[in-house]
């Protein structure tokens, strides 16, 4: 039985190219596929005028040399070989995009963009994109930073003090699920300007499941941990620090990514209402002059932030809950 279910958890490795021999065979179709694209992106005369299909085919033709010279390569990162049937599917997927915008010309523009048209984009307007992103991070840093304290300091106030508890749940309860978006119109009229309100809706949307969590997480404590603690003569102010909240850090952590997917749609719909720069007011933009390929491109790089904010608060939560490390990966 031990040796059968070995042999079946191995399955899934040799399956996503994990050895040595799987990589060997994925990371050659790979390269060709790579190789594919950037021969046709070359060759292959566009329907329409485009710029930068020489930097895009160069860029295929680089990939495929890479994977190509790392497939018949010794050694191999095993986070390389994990992703290696995505390089296959990633190749696959521009190639059918090229064709069908760049090439053939089957979709109607400018709603649908080329692969160059996007990499124009970026080698085009950086500098808008740039400042953009940073605008963006710093609104997401005040809202997301101000609504997990706050959020953070009521879970705990509430689950530890029944008198807060009483008068602060009922005003959670009937609040807390409205959507942020909601409060639009009150927090513009109320917040001196668009930048102030649109703190103030993000920090709304990430602190009401920090609070939440926490809340639960502080209630969810054993008591015998608070007895023991007693019996050797702690304070009240020792079990909150030390006992009740770190107890409670796993259901905190599932706050604070629940409160930064929540607080990254507030920042696109905040910054679409009057802010004057960030990814959703570039959004509002390209949409204003119909240019789709600003859009898209724009849309992209709020995804790869989205994901690498995620990614750090997981380095974070592995550093504090080091005994939680690996169970759930990014």
């Amino acid at each position: 039985m031990t040796g059968s279910a070995s042999a079946f958890s191995s399955q899934p490795g040799i399956l996503l190219g994990r050895s040595r021999a799987a990589f060997w065979v994925i990371g050659l179709i790979a390269a060709l596929l790579w190789g594919i694209d950037g021969a046709l992106i070359q060759l292959w005369p566009d329907a329409n005028d485009l710029g930068r299909s020489d930097w895009l085919a160069a860029g295929a033709t680089g990939v495929a040399a890479f994977l190509l010279l790392l497939s018949l390569s010794n050694r191999v990162p095993a986070r390389l070989r994990y992703i290696g049937p995505w390089l296959v599917v990633l190749a696959l997927l521009l190639g059918a995009w090229e064709l069908i915008t760049a090439k053939l010309n089957l979709l109607p523009r400018p709603f649908f963009a080329a692969p160059q048209s996007i990499l124009e984009v970026y080698t085009d307007d950086w500098p808008r994109l740039g400042n953009s992103i940073g605008h963006s991070l710093i609104l997401l840093g005040l809202g997301y930073g101000l609504g997990a304290a706050t959020g953070f300091v009521t879970g705990v106030a509430i689950g530890w003090s029944r008198a807060v508890g009483y008068w602060a749940h009922p005003v959670l309860r009937l609040l807390g699920p409205l959507p942020a978006t909601a409060w639009l119109p009150l927090a513009f009229f109320f917040f001196p300007s668009s930048f102030s309100a649109s703190i103030f809706l993000i920090a709304l949307a990430s602190g009401f499941p920090v609070a939440v969590l926490t809340w639960s997480g502080v209630s969810s404590v054993a008591a015998a941990y608070y007895d023991i603690a007693r019996t050797l003569g702690a304070k009240p102010r020792f079990l909150v620090l030390k006992v009740a909240i770190p107890a409670a850090m796993p259901s905190v952590f599932v706050g604070l990514f629940m409160g930064l997917g929540a607080s990254f749609s507030v920042l696109v719909v905040a910054e679409m209402m009057g802010v004057k720069a960030g990814l959703g007011w570039y959004l509002t933009w390209a949409q204003g002059w119909a240019a789709y390929a600003n859009m898209y491109a724009a849309l992209l790089l709020m995804a790869l932030m989205c994901s690498g904010l995620i990614a750090l608060l997981f380095r974070l939560r592995d550093r504090v809950l080091s005994w939680q490390k690996g169970l759930v990966k990014w």
